[in-house]
């Protein structure tokens, strides 16, 4: 490994890219290093396919960002936190509502294509992939902040994030999420919540008509319908692959 970024780091200097290898170098390492604490605890095969849809994930808003002619930078990824891409901040609420959408949307299709790989070769690998891919993207769809759920739903009503905010503690009570993630997540969320619970209103809300807020509501339901069924069928078919016989 070493010697692979020795190698990169002569051919940006040479060809004077330096700032541009700096560039890849940080989102690079992020992923090797999630890669490594996820090995640890999970294995190698369940690792890479955790970080192959985060970063499916993470490239559907990088994109996104690029779509608007917005600056984004390359996912950054947290071991046992996911991972996220900076962008600019979208000129309007309805834009910002799709970046954050794009993520999950790719998360389906990601997660549609190994089911139907799984169905059609009844591979018990890419069933898994598209159930752990399904779950993955389902659980970033809660509506609370920082989840991209939050951000769709910031656009169409802030204080549905009441009704995320119990969702989120139902379902990380139900999976067993460690205490000490929950209280990270729910920290890194409160400040923007808190806010706007507080009165401070988002000045691109003025330009966000009903109808705005019914196409984000739309594609936001879409979305979340697509990967519960999904994550519903992925599932049953690794329950049948299970109980048939050998």
């Amino acid at each position: 490994m070493g010697t692979v970024l020795a190698a990169i780091l002569a051919i940006a200097v040479k060809f004077k890219g330096l700032l541009l290898g700096l560039k890849f170098a940080i989102p690079a390492w992020s992923f090797l290093l999630s890669l490594g604490a996820y090995a640890l605890f999970f294995g190698w095969p369940l690792a890479i396919v955790i970080l192959l849809s985060l970063a499916a994930h993470e490239l559907g808003h990088y994109y996104a960002y690029r779509t608007y002619g917005l600056p984004a930078r390359l996912p950054v990824f947290l071991p046992f936190l996911g991972a996220f891409t900076a962008g600019a901040i979208a000129p309007e609420l309805e834009q910002d509502a799709y970046i954050a959408l794009a993520g999950p949307a790719v998360g389906f299709v990601l997660a549609g294509a190994c089911y139907a790989v799984g169905l059609a070769t009844s591979e018990r690998f890419w069933l898994a992939c598209a159930d752990i891919s399904a779950f993955l993207n389902l659980f970033n769809m809660i509506p609370m902040l920082p989840f991209d759920g939050g951000r769709v739903i910031g656009a169409i009503w802030p204080p549905l994030w009441i009704a995320g905010i119990v969702a989120f503690l139902a379902v990380a009570y139900w999976i067993g999420v460690p205490l000490f993630l929950v209280a990270i997540i729910a920290l890194l969320g409160a400040p923007a919540m808190w806010a706007a619970f507080r009165g401070r209103v988002d000045p691109r809300a003025a330009a966000m008509t009903n109808s705005a807020r019914m196409r984000v509501g739309l594609w936001y339901l879409a979305v979340l319908i697509g990967l519960t069924l999904v994550l519903g069928q992925a599932h049953q078919g690794l329950g049948n692959l299970a109980s048939s016989p050998l």
